[in-house]
């Protein structure tokens, strides 16, 4: 598993929403002035996975303000990714990588443990991308709670 860093190359990606409209990397790009916050979290409707989805939803309107977008990537079904943005009311795409490909092309699917238990699976990330397609951002094993502040707070965004 290669992790990204500030000024590599994001690799592109084109995956499902959870409305089933098709979502480019490409295109996430183009609506934006400074960039795009692709976040990875493990499981929606998750206690950890929640606070962080509704932390991105509550910063949403100040990233936006700074000229950024948001998008989040889990390997949930699209029908998953539906209910988890209906019950929180996710203004944001969230992506299905079911197959976990662009995970593992994004250096987020790999090893983890729990209580002591070692499996692999989704390790919590954010990756900033900026509009010409390089990355200005990597942040790999980020904890859930605090993660969107500390986000903010290296990007500049009141």
């Amino acid at each position: 598993m290669t992790q990204l860093a500030a000024g590599d190359r994001a690799p592109e990606f084109t995956l499902p929403d959870q409305n089933g409209r098709t979502v480019t990397l490409g295109d996430l790009r183009a609506s934006t002035n400074k960039g795009v916050i692709v976040y990875f979290y493990p499981k929606a409707c998750t206690p950890g996975c929640t606070k962080e989805a509704c932390d991105f939803r509550d910063s949403l309107e100040a990233l936006e303000a700074a000229g950024y977008a948001v998008v989040g990537v889990s390997p949930d079904p699209a029908s998953a990714q539906a209910k988890f943005s209906n019950r929180h009311d996710l203004p944001f795409p969230l992506l299905s990588d079911a197959d976990h490909a662009v995970m593992e092309a994004w250096g987020v699917w790999g090893e983890k443990k729990n209580y002591g238990k070692v499996y692999t699976g989704v390790i919590r990330s954010t990756v900033v991308v900026a509009p010409d397609g390089t990355v200005t951002l990597a942040q790999y094993n980020v904890r859930a709670t605090g993660h969107v502040k500390r986000l903010r707070a290296a990007l500049g965004v009141d």
